[in-house]
């Protein structure tokens, strides 16, 4: 037959209850580790002008999306 679904509040809660603490997490790294951080299979010249010019047409294409995103939220 069909089973119901709980609503959210029924269902439990996404905050970790008073013993479970940090347990299982991860660290989390500062800015400074994560750049460093890098993949060993990384080979991907970053001073390689077709680089640089990927890196800036992405940008921009990003920056139009945020700026259609915020125009439809005003």
């Amino acid at each position: 037959m069909s089973e119901r679904q709980a609503s959210g509040a029924t269902t439990g809660s996404s905050k970790p209850s008073a013993g479970q603490g940090l347990q299982g997490q991860q660290k989390v790294p500062s800015k400074h580790e994560k750049k460093n951080n890098v993949p060993q299979d990384f080979d991907i010249d970053m001073k390689d002008p077709e680089t640089e010019k990927a890196a800036v047409a992405i940008q921009s294409q990003f920056r139009k999306f945020q700026k259609k995103k915020q125009d439809v939220k005003s």
